[in-house]
């Protein structure tokens, strides 16, 4: 409270000085109360360490150019402390680039994960290593892996419904369809207009299992046949996990939804080239036959799911707007004050997951058959042909035939999100810019996406992203996206690792022996000694756990409590974006009731605001 009248406030100035003990404090925002009942708010979200006296500007929007010359030039020395501080790096060759810092140390303590949240994310590894010890232990004084019903040995505190679910149904094959539309890794089926040449069927291989005495080439006419090619992994290097050679291949899927909706697996190649070493599994084969099938389509769809989907599509995507975000956006810039509580932790993260996950000897190393290297070259293969409109959920889903397709609740919720974010991002973006012009004429927002493009995208040059805006529609486009993929896209395959990955037999991290070349040969005992063994299991339990689990301090969509924005025209636009929300919430509801396998993931309730795990 301010007891004298000091007119229009522009910055209020704190100061902090050192003393003997560690003292370090974070301001969230600053507000001054004036005796006329005008309040000023100043936004800082900043750590004080040390001795130091920041000046933190009044809270409104102010472009370049607009208001007093004093914020252009504090605007630009905050850029240039920020530009000094927040410095790119090449992680690896042919990859987006990511934050110049080799451990959470390096990084400035405003963007590191806060003092509760980093006493969870240790705690919470700890006991998951805690309890990995267990599980061996338990598993090593009962008998070796024998049978698949083994893994319940180690299924431990994987109490979701869809995980247990998924325990006792995993071997149905319309569960094994289900899973390309709502599971982990529900961005690869596309709707199947010709079977390629390298995939060697013919109608009558699948005729039994199309109802109603159709044909294959009738169901690809109404669209109704489904092809997940998982070329992408072919060649690509495997791993030896002490000592011991693991094993990869390529697989094609081929799908058919039946009349009820469900999506059945019709056939299954499990490599690319055509031969007499490398047959069609179809429903048909022996049991055993088929259910291995599955399960190398299976442990493919993991490599994709955790390297190219999550890794990628979301977390390094991410990574690349929030460093630009900070290198050439003031806090006073209307896109700063949208974006940062979507990047909250988002370079901590990151950072671990580089020096713990995907590192020399870390996790991707211990228990995955691709391993680092052979992770990092499936990261660079599809690095190289990611594009801009694959990360825009319309055009994607548009672009796999996917419109309308039964079933696909990932598309409907996802769609639903997407819209909602694009309105809420519209109405921001009419209080700050009123033309194309001015869209235009911003320098700082055209330098924000200059170096998205240029900088952080640098090693490709096919992926579509815009190096400036031409127009308001294209700055909304762009900004929905990348919200989209910090919220939306991240959080239901962050919760997949519980649901679709604990239980080992659905998604093995790794195989131990070679994919099979005939058929008719396979035994109980061939398809234990080919899954992870129990260090591996054990591993995988306890890290998807770690990683999947709901964080306890957990953020929903929407529900920010950091103060960015100060204008009352924002908050009234961000309560219209919380009624949206719930609305959707509803909506979900709605359809889930009554189904016996519900899809919650992308609930707004359940989906983070920023990609903090």
């Amino acid at each position: 409270m301010c007891k004298e009248d000091l007119g229009q406030l522009h910055f209020v100035q704190l100061e902090k000085q050192r003393f003997w003990v560690e003292d370090n404090w974070f301001c969230r925002h600053v507000s001054v109360e004036c005796p006329n009942g005008q309040t000023f708010h100043f936004p800082c979200h900043r750590w004080f360490i040390g001795e130091v006296i920041i000046s933190i500007p009044e809270g409104s929007v102010k472009k370049v150019g607009d208001g007093s010359p004093v914020f252009d030039y504090y605007r630009e020395k905050e850029l240039l402390e920020r530009q000094r501080i927040y410095r790119w790096m090449a992680w690896q060759l042919n990859v987006p680039r990511c934050i110049a810092a080799k451990s959470p140390k390096d990084l400035p303590q405003d963007v590191r994960f806060d003092n509760e949240k980093r006493s969870d994310f240790e705690s919470s590894l700890q006991y998951a290593l805690i309890e990995l010890s267990l599980k061996k232990l338990v598993a090593k004084l009962s008998t070796s892996w024998l049978d698949l019903e083994d893994f319940k040995r180690i299924f431990w505190r994987m109490k979701k419904p869809v995980a247990e679910y998924l325990m006792n149904h995993w071997k149905e094959d319309w569960l094994f369809g289900y899973q390309f539309l709502n599971g982990a890794n529900p961005f690869l089926i596309r709707s199947c207009t010709k079977i390629p040449d390298k995939m060697r069927i013919s109608e009558d291989m699948v005729a039994p299992f199309l109802k109603g005495g159709t044909s294959l080439q009738q169901e690809i006419q109404k669209r109704r046949i489904f092809l997940v090619d998982f070329s992408i992994l072919d060649a690509i290097p495997t791993n030896e996990i002490q000592g011991k050679k693991q094993y990869l291949c390529a697989p094609i899927c081929l799908l058919y939804q039946n009349p009820d909706g469900n999506l059945m697996p019709i056939a299954i190649q499990l490599n690319q080239s055509p031969g007499e070493d490398n047959p069609v599994f179809l429903p048909s084969d022996p049991e055993l036959d088929w259910l291995l099938a599955k399960m190398w389509v299976r442990t493919a769809d993991f490599q994709i799911f955790q390297t190219s989907t999550h890794l990628l599509h979301t977390h390094l995507i991410a990574e690349v707007l929030c460093v630009a975000t900070l290198r050439q956006l003031p806090s006073i810039h209307p896109i700063f004050k949208l974006l940062m509580p979507h990047m909250k932790y988002t370079l901590e993260i990151n950072t671990r997951a580089r020096g713990q996950l995907v590192s020399k000897n870390g996790i991707f190393d211990q228990v995955v058959s691709t391993g680092g290297v052979g992770s990092l070259q499936l990261a660079q293969r599809e690095y190289a042909q990611i594009t801009y409109e694959s990360l825009c959920l319309p055009e994607d889903i548009r672009n796999r035939g996917m419109e309308g397709v039964k079933g696909y609740f990932y598309m409907q919720d996802g769609l639903r999100l997407w819209g909602v974010i694009q309105r809420f991002v519209g109405r921001i973006m009419d209080l700050f810019y009123h033309s194309d012009l001015q869209v235009t004429s911003d320098p700082e927002l055209q330098a924000w996406i200059k170096e998205i493009s240029e900088v952080g995208f640098a090693s490709t040059r096919k992926m579509g992203i815009p190096s400036n805006f031409q127009s308001k529609d294209e700055l909304v486009k762009f900004l929905t996206m990348g919200i989209f993929t910090c919220t939306g896209q991240h959080s239901p395959l962050n919760e997949a690792q519980i649901d679709w990955c604990a239980w080992v037999p659905n998604m093995p991290c790794s195989m131990r022996q070679p994919p099979p070349s005939t058929k008719g040969k396979v035994t109980m005992e061939f398809i234990m000694e080919s899954l992870p063994d129990i260090r591996q299991s054990c591993i995988q339990m306890a890290i998807t756990w770690h990683l999947g689990r709901q964080q306890p301090n957990m953020i929903p969509l929407g529900y920010d409590e950091d103060l960015y924005f100060t204008e009352e025209e924002v908050r009234k636009v961000i309560q219209d974006f919380q009624a949206e929300l719930e609305v959707v919430e509803l909506e979900i509801d709605e359809r889930n009731h009554g189904l016996e396998l519900k899809y919650d993931c992308m609930k707004p309730s359940n989906v983070e605001n920023s990609i903090t795990i």
